[in-house]
């Protein structure tokens, strides 16, 4: 078996990486996802090494189980043994929760309004002189939040840009919002990840992270590369 493991290893961590990568975070947000996903991930290992050793232990030595009540096992097995693992996962998860909340006062954020219709992006950048608009692109400036609210003319959709930080729906007849944050350049892809008709899988877009100075002046001329 591990010269097996070995060979495919290698092509399931492949899949960790990518510009739409949840694994491969380009900012704050994404980063704090990301390293409570690992954290799930070992726990989870952990508690699946306890189990199967529980498992092995009555397989080969049967005597040892036959000696516990079913009580004891239940108590133990089934209550304090995942309890630890458990407390551990829940503080982390609210720790890094707080990384996702957009305060009051953080920043000069961008506003972007997003408008989602079957099957694409736009993107209204509110505030900005001409209110510009791209579509299936969302040009961002790097080390700055940016506040998207999204908005949908027809049914629900949900953006998320994996890279960059977690999903929001996009509901008719609601404005619902998220902060984004990048700290690096670079393109990272956008889609939509709440399942919206036949054209779900194609209703993808793409994140453009600019230096500041860059952004600006793409900025002022509507985004016209």
């Amino acid at each position: 078996m591990f010269p097996a493991v070995l060979l495919v290893a290698p092509v399931l961590l492949a899949g960790c990486a990518g510009d739409a990568s949840a694994l491969d975070p380009a900012g704050p947000g994404a980063r704090a996802i990301a390293r409570l996903w690992w954290v799930m991930f070992f726990a989870a290992i952990v508690l699946f090494a306890l189990v199967m050793g529980l498992f092995a232990l009555v397989m080969l030595k049967p005597s040892v189980g036959a000696r516990l009540p079913a009580g004891r096992w239940i108590l133990w097995g089934g209550l304090v043994m995942p309890a630890p693992v458990l407390m551990a996962l829940l503080l982390v998860s609210l720790v890094q929760g707080e990384h996702l909340l957009a305060r009051e006062g953080e920043g000069d954020p961008l506003r972007v309004e997003a408008h989602a219709r079957q099957w694409q992006w736009e993107f209204h950048y509110v505030g900005a002189e001409g209110g510009p608009v791209t579509v299936g692109v969302l040009h961002m400036p790097v080390d700055r939040p940016v506040d998207i609210v999204t908005v949908s003319a027809d049914v629900i959709h949900s953006l998320w840009v994996p890279a960059l930080g977690g999903k929001i729906d996009a509901v008719p007849g609601h404005r619902n919002h998220v902060r984004l944050v990048a700290d690096r350049t670079g393109t990272f892809g956008g889609l939509c990840a709440e399942y919206c008709g036949t054209g779900h899988t194609t209703m993808r877009f793409e994140v453009k992270v600019h230096e500041a100075g860059a952004f600006l002046d793409l900025l002022e001329r509507d985004f016209a590369e």
